[in-house]
């Protein structure tokens, strides 16, 4: 092997071959080269050396798992990862993207992080293993930076944060995400950087993640791997296969941490997005489900064909058609057991003037679908088109007594009152929810100030369409149109469950007299339903106190003291409680 001076090295750095150094060969060292060439496990393995905490510097001794990812990214074009915190899939990353430089010639790598420091820190770990492997083994260096490594084969390894323009206008042959779960407005640079990696029939992809939460890109394309719809080969690294972690490591770091933070960093656990309305446990159960067809261009997803004897409500969301918010509806069968999703429909360049034949089309076909319609803005000329020009009658008319009060606006409380219901609705596993992208509105619908909004990046418009289809549920309205009290369904649901949970219990005979008790009904003749030109409507008891009350037999304990300030009666109060709530919601509509 040619001894390397100090004019062969690259900048002074000792340990880094410069460019238009001539390499001498033995038959051991072109044997061993073309050994590393075709086997990145074998170069990783024996020449990369990694900082540990405790030791310093040692060999990269792989785990078994790391062998099987390496084998993976070579063997595939698209690769995503899924990997439980401090897996060491960063450092792995790093070992086959040094790998994959030194051994193409005129490769362009890219790392990119949510961070340009954190893209930088994972050149410098590859800048690091460079510098310990042997002088045979690289191909001499043009240039070394710390966001830029070029070598003599012209293959280079460059760093920058994700934007939009972070590699536009670049021939990329490897594009490596890091943490891309954690990247704000990932799915804007995804749409931007897509068509230049598809755009080679050889460019590699590698993103790799830790879970964080549902309905980001990342989450999206994890879940289409996993379900084969996309060209992504998933590879999943859980707690249990890194070396030294057992079950008491994790009943250990479930103790220093929580259960909840555990599940998310090395469970692989995909939680909601921040605080979502709709609780973690229903968005980890919905499941999205192939369309049967699509018309309109492919904006209406159809999800299960019209039903002759069913009745349907359509909630209709409008915006301005410019190419940013979505013009919405979702057609729901309100004659099923749990309520369905049978359309939707989603298209951001549709006109309002134009939105009114569309709604009507479908409307028809639907068995002349009952149409409730988000009347702020644009709302207002959808209704008036639907209404007025077009004639269809069966739309909901908020009030008699206020001109073109067509439709429903959206304030503050409508909002609130909706939210809480669609709230109880969905996590009580009364509507059955089909389409992809309404899941995703579902998932990603967060608390902001004083309401409930989209997360950053993300759209609600098909969320809007639940959130008036859950208020509307709560009007005299829809009890009218279906006999159904959602409030009363929702409450007999809770009591039963409950009563489930009691009856195994079972009961014990001792000899001793029967306790009689009996359920009984109070109307309140006030409370705080109110509704304009109505008043207040009277109450049931079990809708207006947080307690039971029975006709009961029992004379001891505790019901001594209320028999003798009730005088003449035997009443027994029960399951008395205190429900505390968002400060902004109405306790009424969320006690159940």
């Amino acid at each position: 092997m040619l001894h390397l001076n100090q004019n062969e090295n690259y900048l002074g750095n000792p340990n880094v071959k410069r460019d238009g150094v001539v390499q001498e060969w033995t038959s051991d060292l072109v044997k061993e080269y073309a050994k590393c060439m075709t086997d990145p496990v074998h170069f990783a393995q024996k020449y990369c050396k990694v900082i540990s905490l405790d030791e310093g510097l040692v060999p990269f001794e792989l785990y078994p798992y790391q062998r099987e990812m390496f084998k993976q990214f070579n063997e595939n074009r698209f690769n995503v990862v899924l990997a439980c915190r401090q897996s060491g899939k960063s450092i792995s990353a790093c070992a086959y993207l040094l790998w994959f430089s030194l051994f193409n010639s005129e490769k362009t790598i890219a790392i990119l992080a949510n961070k340009d420091a954190t893209a930088r820190e994972m050149l410098s770990r590859i800048t690091l293993m460079l510098e310990n492997i042997p002088f045979f083994l690289q191909p001499g260096s043009k240039a070394l930076n710390k966001r830029s490594i070029e070598f003599s084969n012209n293959s280079r390894i460059i760093t920058a944060a994700t934007s939009g323009s972070s590699i536009r206008g670049l021939s990329v042959s490897l594009l490596y995400l890091d943490e891309f779960a954690f990247v704000e407005r990932a799915s804007e640079f995804y749409a931007s950087t897509y068509p230049v990696i598809s755009s080679g029939k050889e460019t590699k992809v590698i993103i790799t993640s830790t879970a964080n939460g549902i309905g980001n890109t990342f989450y999206k394309i994890w879940e289409g791997a996993t379900q084969g719809v996309n060209e992504y080969k998933p590879f999943r690294v859980d707690w249990w296969d890194v070396p030294g972690r057992d079950e008491k490591w994790k009943q250990t770091t479930i103790t220093n941490t929580s259960q909840l933070q555990f599940d998310q960093e090395f469970g692989n656990t995909f939680f909601g997005t921040g605080d979502t309305l709709i609780n973690a446990s229903t968005l980890l159960n919905l499941k999205a489900r192939p369309h049967l067809r699509s018309l309109e261009g492919g904006s209406l997803l159809v999800y299960k064909e019209t039903v002759r004897s069913h009745e349907y409500i359509m909630t209709v969301d409008v915006s301005k058609g410019r190419g940013q918010d979505y013009s919405t509806f979702t057609l729901i069968d309100i004659s099923t057991r749990p309520f369905e999703q049978v359309a939707v429909y989603r298209n951001n360049t549709i006109s309002p003037l134009l939105f009114p034949n569309i709604i009507y089309k479908f409307a028809k076909i639907y068995n002349n679908a009952y149409v409730v319609i988000e009347s702020n803005d644009q709302g207002t000329v959808v209704c008036n088109g639907l209404y007025h020009d077009l004639e269809y009658e069966n739309v909901h008319v908020e009030s008699a007594i206020k001109a073109n009060a067509i439709g429903i606006e959206i304030t503050r409380k409508t909002k609130r009152l909706g939210c809480s219901a669609i709230k109880d609705i969905l996590e009580n596993n009364k509507i059955a929810i089909h389409d992809e992208n309404t899941i995703l509105e579902i998932s990603t619908f967060v608390a902001k100030g004083q309401s409930y909004e989209a997360s950053d990046g993300n759209h609600d418009d098909l969320m809007m369409n639940l959130v008036m289809f859950g208020y509307f549920t709560s009007t005299q309205y829809f009890g009218d149109m279906t006999d159904i009290n959602i409030k009363q369904l929702l409450f007999e649901n809770k009591m039963k469950a409950i009563e489930e949970d009691i009856v195994p219990f079972g009961f014990i005979d001792d000899g001793s007299e029967a306790i009689e008790k009996i359920r009984r009904n109070l109307k309140v003749l006030s409370g705080r339903d109110y509704e304009e030109g109505m008043g207040y409507k009277n109450l049931k008891s079990s809708f207006s106190f947080p307690f039971s009350i029975f006709e009961t037999t029992v004379e001891s304990g505790y019901q001594a003291q209320v028999n003798s300030r009730l005088s003449g009666t035997r009443l027994e109060i029960t399951n008395l409680h205190n429900d505390v709530y968002l400060n902004f919601c109405d306790v009424f509509y969320v006690l159940f």
